[in-house]
């Protein structure tokens, strides 16, 4: 017969001491890794934005967009791969974090108070003021003041910073409309078809933006400048937010910062309205039957369709039909010469026309001195096409004369209207030209070009389903030294 013994103090001593022991290796294993740590053990970032033609993209070339490059290169500087997640709302973003699906929101974000309250953020790492954007043309008055606008024509994206301004602002009128599952650029679409009167944009996302819209303008800064930042879960270590924030801090970073705002956010060459109607009419029009030569062309000679497609709007406005009062023809715009130089027998075959004219700008571009880099080898190469190699020589001769650098464009677009005026030309070679004319036409062919990379980013955006599961993308790459 088994005895039984009563339970006895020492007992629960034992066991509590046995238990102890037990779970020590677990403890210890578990807090001698800390949030970055952890990434990095496991080789993968993970991040949450949304698509926009300046936060994330995806094209047939591969992945873009202001806050993938800068997040990839934080990710290549840890040596882990990036895994991007798509949200439809400000909502989903929120669940990413809270959830741990993503290590941080990427999505240009304001850090607002009430979202301070739930989240913490990275430094800053730029600027931006929310802005009050309506549709010109429509004959009303320009609002100054939310006081003038009317506010059931007034729609933001729910959840986002500018809902958060407004409900200080206005405390006690909720008449605007917050919106889910609409992007940024579903609301200007909205205001620039006449749907809307207003929608609140910041202004880093109204340049980026502002190309697809020639008809939208600023009324008046909501308030003043804010921060952008990335926003994390708060964690109790901190290390993932040290380390993003000295990363932010390192030179190259700041560099690379600088040159991707530049991409993304300024539009410095802008077309002025009626040129931006035009463009973008055509567009629609013209460009389609046009494209696939234009990507044939690049196929062939490697030269990127889309610059090909620029050369071809400055030089006809995309008309195979084209014909100027000195005899070139077509949507290149091809010489007699040229075009049998090039295999070109009929001018005005669009097919013909552009791969002719592809063929000889790559033979322009390629005949410069090799120590000329980019992106000066393309300007340069541009304004031979329009000119004649030639006259583009005499001109890098005279920059030479006045000290300046012959292989920057800069300092060669300078000269070039010297080669109209006699005591110039008379003293190079080649003689007169018009010398002005290149120096235009390579100007209109950049903002050409700067539309058409918007628009690729803007249909890109357009035809991205957004996925259900976080996306790998890319292995690790360094940082460049030299950005």
């Amino acid at each position: 017969m088994l005895s039984h013994r009563p339970f006895q103090p020492k007992d629960s001593l034992f066991l509590l001491t046995g238990l102890v022991l037990f779970c020590i290796p677990i403890l210890a294993s578990y807090n001698a890794s800390s949030q970055l740590d952890v990434i990095r053990q496991q080789g993968e970032l993970r991040i949450v934005t949304r698509l926009s033609p300046a936060s994330y993209f995806l094209t047939d070339q591969g992945p873009g967009g202001f806050e993938y490059e800068l997040s990839k290169a934080y990710a290549d500087h840890l040596g882990v791969n990036i895994a991007i997640t798509l949200a439809d709302d400000m909502e989903q973003i929120y669940k990413e974090l809270r959830l741990h699906n993503s290590h941080l929101a990427a999505a240009g974000l304001t850090p607002t108070p009430e979202r301070r309250q739930h989240f913490t953020f990275s430094d800053n790492y730029l600027q931006s003021r929310p802005l009050l954007i309506y549709r010109t043309g429509d004959g009303g008055p320009v609002p100054r003041s939310l006081a003038e606008v009317n506010l059931e024509r007034l729609a933001v994206i729910a959840g986002s910073s500018h809902e958060e301004q407004l409900k200080a602002l206005l405390p006690d009128d909720n008449a605007w409309q917050s919106v889910n599952n609409l992007e940024m650029v579903d609301l200007l679409e909205q205001v620039h078809s006449g749907e809307l009167d207003y929608t609140l944009v910041d202004s880093t996302e109204f340049d980026a933006n502002r190309a697809f819209f020639p008809r939208l303008q600023v009324a008046f800064p909501l308030t003043e400048t804010q921060p952008l930042a990335w926003m994390l879960k708060k964690s109790g270590d901190g290390s993932l937010k040290n380390s993003i924030n000295r990363f932010l801090a390192l030179p190259e970073t700041q560099a690379l910062i600088a040159r991707l705002a530049k991409t993304y956010y300024e539009q410095d060459r802008r077309l002025n309205l009626v040129d931006n109607l035009t463009f973008r009419q055509h567009l629609r029009t013209r460009l389609p039957e046009l494209r696939p030569w234009f990507e044939e062309a690049e196929a062939e000679t490697g030269i990127d369709w889309k610059l090909l497609a620029a050369i071809g709007y400055q030089e006809s406005h995309w008309n195979p039909r084209a014909v100027s009062p000195t005899g070139v023809r077509g949507v290149m715009m091809l010489t007699r010469h040229t075009a049998r130089e090039m295999g070109v027998k009929k001018r005005t075959d669009a097919e013909q026309s552009i791969l002719g004219g592809a063929r000889y700008f790559k033979k322009l571009h390629s005949r410069l001195p090799e120590r000329i880099e980019e992106p000066d080898r393309t300007w340069l190469a541009l304004a031979a096409y329009n000119v004649g190699r030639g006259h583009l020589e005499d001109a890098r001769i005279l920059t030479q004369r006045t000290g300046q650098d012959p292989d920057r464009w800069a300092d060669v677009a300078e000269q070039l209207p010297k080669l109209s005026q006699a005591k110039w030309y008379k003293t190079v070679r080649h003689g007169y030209a018009r010398g002005r004319e290149p120096v235009v036409y390579v100007r209109n062919i950049r903002r050409y070009l700067e539309q058409l990379a918007w628009e690729s980013r803007f249909q890109a955006v357009q035809n991205t389903p957004v996925p259900q599961a976080s996306e790998a993308v890319g292995p690790p790459a360094r940082l460049p030294d030299t950005l």
